[in-house]
């Protein structure tokens, strides 16, 4: 049972890391995250593929829900739901590991 609810603790954290990136993107330059990456800067772009893996369960769920309002079935909310739930939970994983590594080498 406590196990379940360490697994949403986590994927709760994967995506509270992604919709910061997605939020922290905006507020940066102004215009919502999407999948399209601009190749021009060799930098921004290596950047950019950051922020989209980190933001990448928000940026779906956005997608989704939207899609959702203009007349998309269903389970295509259903299976984007899941794999942003999935993604949050890996991404959510590499955080703590993250932070624990960290936490220890000090």
């Amino acid at each position: 049972m406590f196990e379940y609810l360490f697994y949403a603790y986590v994927t709760a954290i994967g995506f509270c890391a992604a919709s910061l990136a997605a939020t922290f993107s905006q507020l940066v330059t102004g215009e919502r995250l999407h999948f399209e990456i601009d190749t021009q800067a060799t930098k921004s772009a290596l950047l950019g593929v950051f922020t989209r893996v980190l933001a990448g369960p928000a940026i779906v769920m956005r997608n989704a829900v939207k899609a959702a309002f203009r007349g998309r079935p269903p389970y295509w909310l259903a299976l984007s739901t899941l794999i942003s739930a999935l993604w949050s939970f890996f991404s959510g994983a590499v955080i703590l590991e993250m932070a624990y590594r960290l936490a220890t080498q000090l």
